[in-house]
């Protein structure tokens, strides 16, 4: 129907197409990807990760390996992980949110901690906070 063949069109000319509808892709350089169901985290390292955006929609495309997690080793963790005893209204963060901040902003992980809890967990908030 398309003509045979595996391999479909040039990637020269398919972006030029997307490009002539009003569609954008670009590559990110992710580190990490990490996503969460209500029973496990699956985590890519080294993901490829491609954005494209068409008619204010933004899409991710995630290609990887995953390992998965089970999540409540991580959520108790974090949960048991506060230590200053005022984190029992639901405002624990996350450990895997605090391990990311500490990493960004260059500080340590009770630093980072405290930032996520002044910004109501929001990690862009806190890193900028810190830098």
């Amino acid at each position: 129907m398309f003509g045979g063949g595996g391999g479909g069109m040039n990637p020269r000319k398919m972006k030029q197409m997307m490009e002539q509808m009003g569609i954008d892709m670009e590559d990110i350089d992710a580190e990490e990807v990490i996503i969460r169901t209500p029973d496990e985290e699956l985590v890519f390292t080294d993901a490829e990760v491609q954005l494209m955006e068409a008619q204010g929609q933004k899409t991710y495309q995630v290609v990887g390996d995953p390992e998965s997690r089970e999540r409540g080793e991580t959520d108790d963790a974090a949960a048991e992980d506060d230590g200053d005893g005022d984190g029992d209204d639901g405002t624990a963060v996350d450990a895997d949110d605090v391990e990311l901040v500490a990493m960004r902003a260059g500080v340590d992980e009770d630093t980072a901690r405290e930032a996520l809890e002044d910004n109501d967990g929001d990690l862009a908030d806190a890193v900028d906070q810190l830098e």
